[in-house]
C-alpha cells in the first residue's frame, strides 16, 4: 500500500488485521508443497540408494579384476592399476563428503537424530538452503568445485571419446538460464535454493550415482587398456549394463548382459529368470509395470576349451517411478485475471518438444519452451494438466491447481528524476521532495511493483487538496493523469515544509477494471 508509517498509524485495527492475514496467506501459498510429490521423492531416493549399491558393487568387481591382473603381471599393468586405485580413492572421498552433507541437511530439518534415509520434515525449505548456500561456509560452491575437479581427473582416464563425453555430461554443473529470470543462477542455487529437504537429499544421492557411474566407465576403460594377451586371466564374471536404472511407468527398461573376457568366436547363452534370451548378443528389454524396485537374476553359459560348460550367475535391479511433471508458477500458486501469467513446465527425462499442456478456466499458450496462462473466471480454480510422449505413447504425467484472483489495487506515485537523472517513483510521506522536482513532474501514475507483481495501471482522474492560511480546503481536479494548470499554480504557491493531499484517485488496470485506490500525502522539503 502507498505511504509510510503515518499511513499505517491512520489505518483502522480491522484494516491492519486484513493486511496481516494477507501476508500470512501469501507465505502459506508459497510453502504449499504437495505431499504426493514429497512422498514421490522418498520413493526415488530409495530406488537411487539401491542403484548406488549395485553400481558400487559392480565397480568393486572391476577393481578386483584390475587388481588380479596386476598381481599376475605388475610390470605390465602397474600404470593402469595405480590410476584405478587413485580413482577409487577420489570417488570414495567425494561420495563420503556428499554423505556428510546429506546428514547435515537431515539434522537441520529433523534435529540431532535426523536421518537422511528417513527424513520426517520432508517439506522443510530452509535446511538445504542454510546448509549449502551459507556464505560463511560456501558448502554448495565447494561441492561444485570438487565435482569440476573430479571431471578433470576422470576425463583422461576414459579413452573412448563418446563414453568420455557421456560420463562428463553426468557430472555437468552448467546451469541453463530459467525463462524470465534476470540474474543467472549458480549450480548450487539451482540445486538447493528453496528446495525441500527430501528433494535436496535425493538430488545429492543422484549425484553420488552419477559419480559411481562415471567411475565405472573409467575403470572399464582402464581394464580395456591392459593387454590381456600378456596376462593370464583365470576368472570370468557376468555384468549387467543398463541404459538406465530409473524407468517411468509405461516405459521400457533396457540393459546389455555381457561376460568379461569371453571368446569372440562363440556367443554365450544368457538366461534371465529361467528363460533364455531370444537374441545372442545379450540384449535385455523388460516392460516397466508397477512402481517400485524390481530385481531379476540369471546366468550366462559359456563353453570352455575342453568342451565343459561354465555357468556364471548375475543379479541386478531397476526402479520404476511414476511419470512426474514440473510445473513452476512464477507467482506462487496463484494466477491473476487480466494479465499474462508466465509458467515453467518440464518433464524430467523428456524433451520439451514431446511435452504438451492444457488448462481449465482459461487459456494456455506456448512460445518455444515457455508458457503463458490467461485465466478466466475470478474465484474459480484453474487446473494445468501436462502430458508427455513416452516411448511413442502420450500419457498424463502431472497436474497442478491454481487459484484465480483479481489483481490487487495499485499504489499511486509521482514519477520524477533523481540526481543521476534516473526515473524514480515518489509514493508520498514521510519522504519529502523538493519543490523543483514537483514542478518538473507531469502527473500521477499507478502500479503494482512489489517484486512479486509488476503491473502498470492507467490513472483516469484524481484530485489535489490544498489548505490556505485559514485552514480551508481548496480541491483541484486533474486533467486525466496529468496535473491541471490550476494544480500547477497551487504548486507554485506552496512554501517549504508544506504538504498537500492527492485523493479520489481512479486507475484502470490491464484487466479493464477501474478502481478507487488509496490517497497519498505529498510533503515538500
Amino acid at each position: 500500500m502507498a505511504g509510510g508509517g503515518n499511513n499505517v498509524a491512520r489505518m483502522s485495527p480491522r484494516q491492519r488485521m486484513i493486511n496481516l492475514m494477507y501476508i500470512v496467506l501469501t507465505a502459506m501459498l508459497a510453502l504449499n508443497v504437495s505431499s504426493d510429490v514429497l512422498n514421490g521423492f522418498n520413493q526415488v531416493h530409495d530406488g537411487l540408494q539401491t542403484t548406488n549399491h549395485n553400481t558400487r558393487t559392480r565397480n568393486e568387481v572391476q577393481l578386483k579384476f584390475l587388481q588380479d591382473l596386476y598381481e599376475k603381471n605388475p610390470a605390465k599393468t602397474a600404470p593402469w592399476y595405480e590410476k584405478g586405485m587413485s580413482l577409487d580413492k577420489v570417488a570414495a572421498d567425494l561420495c563420503l563428503s556428499i554423505d556428510s552433507l546429506k546428514k547435515e541437511i537431515a539434522v537441520r530439518a529433523d534435529g540431532e537424530e535426523g536421518n537422511p534415509d528417513e527424513i520426517i520434515n520432508l517439506d522443510d525449505l530452509e535446511a538445504a538452503s542454510v546448509t549449502m548456500l551459507n556464505p560463511a561456509s560456501s558448502k554448495g560452491r565447494k561441492l561444485r568445485e570438487r565435482i569440476v575437479s573430479f571431471k578433470e581427473f576422470i576425463a583422461p582416464l576414459i579413452a573412448d571419446s563418446a563414453k568420455r563425453e557421456a560420463a562428463l555430461r553426468l557430472l555437468s554443473t552448467d546451469v541453463k538460464p530459467t525463462p524470465g529470470s534476470v540474474i543467472p543462477l549458480s549450480w548450487e542455487e539451482k540445486m538447493f535454493d528453496n528446495m525441500p529437504a527430501v528433494a535436496a537429499v535425493t538430488l545429492l544421492t543422484k549425484l553420488q550415482n552419477d559419480i559411481r557411474q562415471a567411475q565405472g566407465e573409467a575403470l572399464a576403460s582402464l581394464i580395456t587398456n591392459v593387454d590381456i594377451g600378456d596376462v593370464r586371466v583365470n576368472e570370468l564374471n557376468a555384468y549387467v549394463i543398463p541404459n538406465s536404472n530409473m524407468v517411468m511407468r509405461g516405459g521400457r527398461y533396457s540393459a546389455d548382459i555381457v561376460l568379461a573376457a569371453i571368446d569372440t568366436t562363440q556367443r554365450p547363452a544368457v538366461f534371465v529368470n529361467g528363460s533364455r534370451l531370444a537374441n545372442d548378443n545379450g540384449h535385455l528389454e523388460l516392460t516397466a509395470g508397477s512402481v517400485g524396485n524390481h530385481e531379476y537374476s540369471g546366468y550366462i553359459e559359456v563353453t570352455r576349451g575342453d568342451g565343459s560348460i561354465d555357468r556364471r550367475p548375475f543379479r541386478s535391479s531397476y526402479t520404476v517411478i511414476e511419470p512426474m511433471a514440473t510445473i513452476s508458477p512464477t507467482m506462487m500458486n496463484v494466477l491473476y485475471a487480466g494479465i499474462a501469467n508466465p509458467i515453467s513446465i518440464s518433464v524430467p527425462g523428456v524433451p520439451m518438444n514431446a511435452v504438451q499442456a492444457t488448462m481449465t478456466n482459461g487459456t494456455l499458450t506456448r512460445n518455444g519452451d515457455t508458457w503463458t496462462a490467461h485465466p478466466g473466471k475470478i474465484g474459480s480454480e484453474a487446473v494445468v494438466t501436462v502430458t508427455a510422449s513416452i516411448d511413442g505413447r502420450s500419457q498424463t504425467v502431472g497436474s497442478m491447481t491454481f487459484r484465480v484472483r483479481k489483481l490487487p489495487d495499485p499504489s499511486p506515485y509521482i514519477a520524477m528524476k533523481d540526481a543521476q537523472g534516473n526515473t524514480v517513483h515518489y509514493k508520498g510521506a514521510p519522504k519529502r521532495i523538493s519543490k523543483a522536482a514537483l514542478m518538473a513532474a507531469d502527473g500521477l501514475g499507478a502500479a503494482i511493483d512489489d517484486d512479486i507483481l509488476n503491473v502498470s495501471y492507467s490513472v483516469v482522474s484524481f484530485s489535489t487538496v490544498f489548505y490556505d492560511s485559514m485552514g480551508n480546503a481548496i480541491p483541484e481536479v486533474s486533467s486525466g493523469a496529468s496535473f491541471s494548470p490550476r494544480q500547477k499554480e497551487q504548486f507554485k504557491r506552496l512554501k517549504p515544509g508544506k504538504s498537500f493531499f492527492i485523493s479520489n484517485v481512479k486507475a484502470k488496470g490491464p484487466d479493464g477494471i477501474t478502481r478507487d485506490i488509496p490517497p497519498m500525502e505529498v510533503s515538500l522539503n
